[in-house]
């Protein structure tokens, strides 16, 4: 597939839209339920049957796989960013660190005072990090990107076993209070009783301030304990885009056959494992051992290979273009923009501050949401860049990053190196 214009890949962009679309998927029953909803369906809400399938599918299919495929994508696309500052004589030391500085703090903005499920914070952090490994060969960036997944493997199985062991000790009638303390803390985000959801349906349906001074009395530390205990695997996949652009995986550059053989292969490994993963956390009700063990382990070694599944299925399915692939595109190159807006316009839904549906509605009925909000993010994001270079908060940080004020307004074809 061609570029759309000088160091802009069309490829990137269709990719990243299918993402950041994707990833709302998932994040709208955090926006709108109480995050333990998130990891389990008995947790809140509908019992019902079709709320049961709609998580069955989710995790199989959609759960971690989009956030995976959008860290590909901000991978390649600052290595792209590194390359075209170099092609220009610039410093990819400074245009690189300024750009992830500039996203740090976007991300502790969006994660103190919008929406605690922050991923920007992370992807700065890692991204500082992955500058390191700019000029390695593909081999090597597949590598250590394999390393970093056993890691977070190992980080993950250490927690499992935690799980476990807190467990036990706290099922003995004669637990210590430190260590019935220490089991709430641990497991505060997968379980919930009945008086803790109500709080946390109230807290949400409160002013906005009331949610700030939660998030920073309680969760003060949170973006870097987070930032910390998934890094590696965020930037693993960092690491995979790398290879992949370099490589031509990403720009679209392999032969229709091979992008099939890694669809099938990929979809033909994952699809059944994910399924005897969900079977398995159904089997043992969702109890916070049975999560850490298969939610949040089993799936890691698995996760990156339906990512690159989806990454060549994309590819396969848009190379002839399209008016809908054309929409997907514009919404990619406004990725920025469409992530942090749609956490303003879920937050403005859900919470009092908005509509107050928070909680009201059950776990099939948000993707009714969902589906406006693609269609709002397909609606707006090429006629918006039709006219304008940048989307609204790409502007914002391009302008931050090299504090000058960029020139919004079209002037024939887009602005070239935007990634």
């Amino acid at each position: 597939m061609a570029t759309t214009s000088p160091g802009r890949i069309a490829t990137l962009d269709i990719v990243r839209g299918v993402a950041v679309m994707g990833i709302l998927a998932m994040n709208i029953v955090a926006f709108a339920m109480p995050i333990q909803a998130y990891f389990s369906p008995v947790a809140f809400g509908s019992t019902d049957a079709i709320d049961y399938a709609v998580y069955a599918f989710n995790f199989v299919l959609i759960d971690g796989k989009m956030r995976g495929l959008f860290s590909f994508l901000f991978g390649a696309s600052m290595l792209l960013v590194i390359q075209l500052a170099q092609a220009k004589g610039e410093s990819a030391a400074s245009v690189t660190y300024r750009r992830q500085l500039w996203l740090l703090v976007f991300g502790l903005i969006h994660f103190y005072l919008i929406w605690f499920g922050d991923i920007l914070t992370g992807y700065a952090l890692a991204g500082m990090v992955a500058y390191a490994f700019r000029g390695l060969g593909v081999r090597k960036l597949v590598g250590w990107g394999v390393v970093l997944v056993v890691l977070q493997l190992a980080i993950m199985g250490a927690s499992a076993m935690h799980a476990y062991s807190l467990a036990a000790a706290v099922a003995d009638p004669g637990a210590s209070a430190a260590t019935i303390k220490e089991w709430k803390g641990f497991t505060e985000d997968f379980a919930a009783t009945p008086a803790e959801l109500r709080e946390t349906v109230a807290l949400h349906l409160g002013p906005w301030s009331g949610i700030v001074r939660e998030q920073v009395t309680e969760h003060l530390w949170e973006p870097l304990i987070f930032s910390l205990l998934f890094g590696p695997e965020t930037l693993a996949y960092m690491l995979f885009g790398m290879a992949a652009l370099k490589s031509g995986f990403l720009k679209s550059e392999w032969s229709e056959r091979r992008y099939e053989r890694i669809a099938l292969i990929g979809f033909a490994v994952t699809v059944p494992v994910y399924s005897f993963i969900c079977w398995m956390l159904f089997d043992e009700g969702f109890t916070v051992p049975a999560i850490f063990t298969w939610y949040m382990t089993a799936t890691v070694p698995f996760r990156p290979v339906m990512v690159l599944a989806y990454a060549a299925l994309i590819i396969l399915l848009t190379r002839n273009g399209g008016w809908l692939v054309d929409r997907i595109a514009a919404a990619g190159r406004a990725a920025f923009t469409n992530y942090l807006g749609t956490s303003i316009l879920m937050t403005g839904l859900f919470y009092g501050w908005g509509f107050g549906l928070y909680g009201s509605l059950p776990r099939a009925q948000l993707y009714l949401v969902v589906f406006a909000m693609w269609a709002l993010m397909l609606l707006w994001s090429k006629p918006w860049l039709d006219r304008f270079r940048y989307g609204p908060f790409e502007w914002l940080w391009r302008s931050l990053a090299r504090w000058q004020v960029q020139p919004m307004l079209a002037r024939g074809k887009a602005a070239a190196g935007e990634a």
